[in-house]
């Protein structure tokens, strides 16, 4: 039987289908640096609270950035169902960077938890709605009060980029399943 492959849409943004949820984290951190991320993710969801359009000059760009963070959590939430198959690398230096991350110790350590814990307080649509809602304030002219939470899943969805960020730069690798020991034999 064959399996089907989960798309991960990044031909809209990155010009290539990523055949595999490392080559479009690959992709994704290629397209843009994370602080680009992180700071038009902040940007959009200040912009759902003003009368003013967000990247009013160019707001195809913020088309752009939404397709390329949809891509990246369609990522995450792969990576979130095979997390029990992978794990990141150690470390082989002193992290310095720790303390400008939104990670706690433990989670900079297995940046797989901040994927599991997201996705266990929202689902991949609920990330999907509030992306597409912070899109669609963010482009309006008009102040719009939303139905919605925002804050909760944009502090997960910063606490992935990081956590994305720290798997591409330390890698990823498949956990070996340890042999059963064989009976001994007289």
């Amino acid at each position: 039987m064959k399996k089907n492959k989960i798309s991960f849409e990044t031909r809209f943004w990155a010009g290539f289908v990523a055949g595999n949820p490392f080559e479009a984290f690959d992709a994704i951190f290629d397209f843009a640096h994370l602080d680009y991320y992180k700071q038009n993710l902040s940007e959009a969801v200040l912009h759902c609270y003003k009368r003013k359009v967000y990247k009013q000059e160019t707001p195809c760009n913020v088309f752009v950035f939404y397709t390329a963070v949809s891509s990246f959590l369609k990522v995450c939430y792969y990576l979130k169902e095979k997390s029990k198959k992978w794990k990141v690398k150690q470390s082989s230096r002193t992290e310095t960077v720790f303390h400008l991350s939104s990670l706690t110790k433990e989670e900079f350590d297995n940046p797989f938890l901040v994927l599991q814990n997201g996705f266990e307080e929202r689902t991949l649509q609920q990330f999907e709605f509030f992306l597409s809602e912070i899109t669609e304030l963010s482009l309006s002219p008009y102040y719009e009060d939303s139905d919605s939470d925002l804050t909760t899943p944009y502090i997960h969805l910063i606490k992935m980029l990081d956590a994305g960020e720290i798997m591409r730069e330390r890698g990823v690798e498949r956990i070996k399943k340890t042999a059963q020991a064989e009976p001994a034999t007289e």
